[in-house]
């Protein structure tokens, strides 16, 4: 894989990088339209596989926020063609690295160091690479560790690529431009929290300690001593991406172990902790050699204000599906309606998001739930695609949901959708 030795830092470099991009996005739509024209049944399957190799290639290159925000969308079968799904969902784990040279020169920043003189061994190549920083392997006296370390500059970018992958968001993916407001936000403040490897550090350590009791599960110790602002240091575990064991190629009970382990961590944080590990893709875990599932990486968490649980986890409840009125002031009070909307407003957005909250809450109506339900994710993933087509939705003039509910769904979407690739029956609660 090809290694990069440096990454565009300043605003200027990082525009020009988007600006070509989106160039090169251009001549695709004006070799599609041509081919169109001679072609009137062609669909747009290769205007957006050249489209998400051309965007991923330069995301790839300027790291950071715009390519997680990425990785976050390919987690999102409603608003991206399985094009973009397929290709930035490689942001989890097999992004193009940096150089040796480069991620000495950070140890020498951090530590006075280089890597050869902190450990006994340490990989030139990257272990594998993603969207803030990638992890080498380390020894140090017969012990092994997982050095994660931050590409350059990163830190310092996510305002600005936030700013710049807006028009990407708003147009090729109908992202309506109230919502993007408001959630962007909180996706800024994520993206700033993932870079602070200190915070990370503390969080890792405070929430592992937290979840150590919960059987099936793995964790790394953390190391401060080797450990700073642009590198984190743990325990090396020996294992496989999770998502490498889709398909089924767990055994049936192994599936089931891995898939209870994970509902009960993530039921554990959410409602014992008011904190949770809210980046559930497969790259963020491992099955063990042991067999265990092996929690790596804490770098997005969300803390859960106690008002915005109590509204949300009502709407849970499914008892409060024959609640009328209950129902219509949680939705008050998650900005699913406002007081001030019209008659028909109020009419339209109760009945789409009763139907979402229907939905989301229907594993929760009985003591467990299978997840291997093909009928069930069918009207989940035909639901969300309704929604991004939904012309009352795009053109709302105000935002539809509060923005600590962004996480929180993304976590749950991902989380079912992990359990639903492993095909297991859970016991929900």
């Amino acid at each position: 894989m090809k290694e990069f030795d440096r990454i565009p830092v300043t605003k200027v470099q990082r525009a020009t990088k988007f600006i070509k991009t989106g160039a090169k996005i251009g001549r695709n739509y004006l070799k599609h339209y041509g081919k169109k024209i001679l072609d009137p049944n062609l669909t747009k399957e290769e205007l957006h596989q050249d489209n998400a190799s051309d965007i991923y290639s330069s995301l790839s290159e300027l790291k950071g926020s715009a390519l997680k925000v990425a990785q976050m969308l390919s987690m999102d079968r409603s608003i991206l063609p399985k094009a973009y799904q397929q290709k930035f969902a490689m942001a989890q784990y097999s992004a193009p690295p940096l150089s040796y040279p480069l991620v000495s020169k950070i140890f020498q920043q951090q530590f006075k160091k280089r890597p050869d003189q902190l450990f006994e061994t340490f990989t030139t190549k990257a272990m594998n690479a993603a969207s803030i920083g990638q992890v080498h392997q380390a020894e140090r006296n017969g012990k092994k560790f997982a050095v994660k370390v931050q590409y350059p500059g990163i830190s310092e970018t996510v305002q600005s690529d936030l700013a710049m992958v807006k028009p990407i968001a708003l147009s090729m993916f109908s992202i309506n431009p109230v919502d993007y407001a408001e959630f962007i936000q909180e996706v800024e403040q994520r993206l700033l929290e993932e870079t602070d490897y200190e915070l990370e550090l503390a969080r890792s350590m405070e929430l592992t300690k937290a979840c150590k009791d919960i059987p099936g599960l793995r964790f790394p110790s953390y190391y401060p001593e080797f450990s700073g602002k642009k590198i984190l240091t743990m325990d090396w575990i020996e294992g496989k991406p999770l998502g490498e064991y889709f398909g089924g190629k767990l055994s049936a009970e192994k599936s089931q172990e891995i898939g209870q382990a994970m509902w009960d961590f993530y039921h554990f944080q959410i409602h014992q902790l008011r904190q949770v590990h809210a980046d559930p893709h497969p790259g963020n875990f491992l099955v063990t050699s042991d067999g265990q599932l092996g929690v790596i990486d804490f770098g997005c968490v969300k803390v859960i204000p106690n008002s915005f649980y109590d509204s949300y986890f009502e709407l849970l409840n499914r008892s409060i599906l024959s609640h009328p009125k209950k129902l219509q002031q949680v939705f008050e009070d998650l900005r699913f309606i406002y007081p001030d909307d019209t008659a028909a407003e109020k009419k339209f957005f109760t009945s789409l998001f009763t139907e979402l909250v229907e939905l989301l809450s229907r594993p929760f109506a009985e003591k467990t739930f299978d997840f291997s339900d093909e009928r069930y994710f069918k009207t989940l993933y035909d639901y969300g695609e309704r929604l991004t087509s939904m012309k009352e939705l795009r053109d709302s003039k105000k935002a539809r949901g509060v923005k600590d509910a962004l996480y929180i769904n993304r976590t749950y979407f991902g989380l079912y959708s992990i359990m639903h690739e492993l095909k297991v029956k859970v016991m929900v609660s």
